[in-house]
């Protein structure tokens, strides 16, 4: 008895040991992107750490695709800059192609088909999807590091602080919402998430997108 105890003692330590050192939750990030009336916003934290340490609080993790489609990632922050370089470079050569802009359907399946790719050796990298199709209608989804992707029609979050997002967005979010009243809610959740989270936080940027342009705003929050 005295054996199994022992290694049920080193299995608890191993799988605690295994958990903290996921590659995935290396560097900390937290992002959403929720549904308004004729709108969509996508939210991301500031802060670029290695685990604990706090290298930088100025590290965005949203990138602009066009006027009416942004992108934000979550995971491993070399791995980020990487796959934003690939995907920059095949939005370029479409709109030279085609002479026209990525529609946020089109833009989603090239994304799952680069991380597809690399299924063997994939990129530690969880995509946030966020934009307005061309009736203005607002369209979301996330992907896992493989390319596969959930659409909703209220929000999706990725990141380290994933949980605490989700139980944020189920409490605070409405339908129909402004971009006014979006801005709020987007913010709010993630903030108060974040505070849930050692590993993300240190300020946010929230991102609206409407027909008539793109508000960006920098929220700060604790850094401790």
């Amino acid at each position: 008895m005295k054996i199994v105890h022992e290694i049920a003692v080193l299995f608890c330590v191993f799988r605690g040991t295994y958990a903290h050192q996921s590659i995935m939750q290396y560097n900390g990030a937290a992002v959403i992107a929720m549904v308004g009336k004729n709108c969509v916003g996508i939210a991301n934290d500031r802060r670029y750490g290695i685990q604990q340490q706090t290298m930088a609080g100025d590290f965005d993790k949203v990138f602009k695709v066009n006027d009416k489609l942004f992108i934000g990632l979550s995971g491993l922050a070399t791995d980020m800059q990487t796959l934003w370089e690939k995907m920059q470079f095949r939005v370029n050569m479409f709109r030279l192609r085609e002479e026209r802009d990525l529609k946020p359907q089109s833009f989603a399946k090239m994304v799952s088909t680069m991380l597809y790719e690399h299924r063997f050796g994939p990129f530690f990298i969880e995509p946030v999807i966020a934009g307005l199709n061309d009736d203005n209608s607002p369209f979301i989804c996330s992907m896992d590091l493989i390319g596969c992707p959930m659409f909703a029609k209220d929000f999706v979050v990725s990141g380290s602080s994933s949980e605490s997002l989700y139980g944020m967005c189920e409490a605070l979010y409405k339908p129909d919402m402004e971009p006014d009243d979006l801005f709020e809610t987007l913010g709010q959740c993630l903030l108060n998430a974040v505070d849930r989270d050692c590993i993300s936080g240190w300020g946010a940027t929230v991102t609206i997108i409407t027909p008539q342009g793109v508000t960006i705003k920098n929220l700060k929050s604790r850094q401790d």
